[in-house]
Formats: C-alpha cells, structure tokens, sequence
C-alpha cells in the first residue's frame, strides 16, 4: 500500500487519524521521504489552536529528525465517496497545519522510522520497517 498513488519526485508516508500502527514499506532508492509527524485542516483560528499544542518526534535508525512546523498553508483537498478524511467526494480549500519531517534519500537496506505526535487529546505513532530498494 505504501506505494499507491506516489509522486515521482519524494516517497510519502503516511501518519494514522489517531492511534498507533506498525508498518512495513518498501521505497525506491532515489527519493526523498516526507512524512507528518501530526497534522490537521481546518480554518487559520482551528490551525493556530491545534499548533499551539502540537508537538512530536521522530527517529530515524536511532537517530533524532527535528520536525518542521507549518503553521497554516491553504491546502486545497480533492475528497473521493466515502473518503477518511471528509467522508464525501467534492473538492474544497482549508488551512493545512502540523509537523513534518523531510529526510534525504536513504542508502539501500533496511531502516527504522519511529514517529510520535500528539495535540491536545489526539495523538499518533507510527513505527515503519523501511527497506530501500536498490537501484
């Protein structure tokens, strides 16, 4: 599933809509991964709430990645029938807002990705099993 729906210029990953998963995922060599470490949409007064909360970490192979804050980027969503995040098709504009973390492309093997965030009451981890591809 990692691999649905990839741009060709970094490899996303994805956070969970609250809770903790484990995850194994297979990368091409090459890319860039972006991943949140927590996020959400909604107007800039929702956004600035939710930031002023939010809070995260993550680790990659052992090592600390400092997340970036995104204070409130207008994001425009395309929703699809029955979607996670809407629950309806149609698109619309929002204010986009979280931590995340870009990392460069990793050497071919395996690595450990280990993503904690939380705002207020609502919280996220992740645990992913990368392997790179070689190329």
């Amino acid at each position: 599933m990692c691999g649905r729906h990839q741009p060709r210029d970094v490899w996303f990953l994805a956070g969970t809509f609250g809770g903790q998963a484990k995850r194994d995922c297979r990368v091409p060599h090459g890319r860039p991964i972006v991943v949140p470490v927590i996020n959400s949409y909604g107007d800039r007064q929702s956004c600035a709430a939710f930031m002023r909360d939010a809070q995260g970490t993550v680790v990659l192979d052992g090592e600390p990645v400092e997340p970036e804050a995104h204070e409130g980027d207008d994001i425009v969503v395309e929703g699809a029938p029955g979607n996670a995040v809407t629950g309806e098709e149609g698109i619309f504009t929002a204010t986009g807002c979280g931590l995340w973390v870009q990392v460069p492309p990793l050497e071919p093997g395996a690595h450990s990705l280990v993503i904690r965030g939380r705002s207020g009451d609502f919280s996220i981890g992740v645990d992913y099993a990368l392997t790179v591809a070689a190329s």
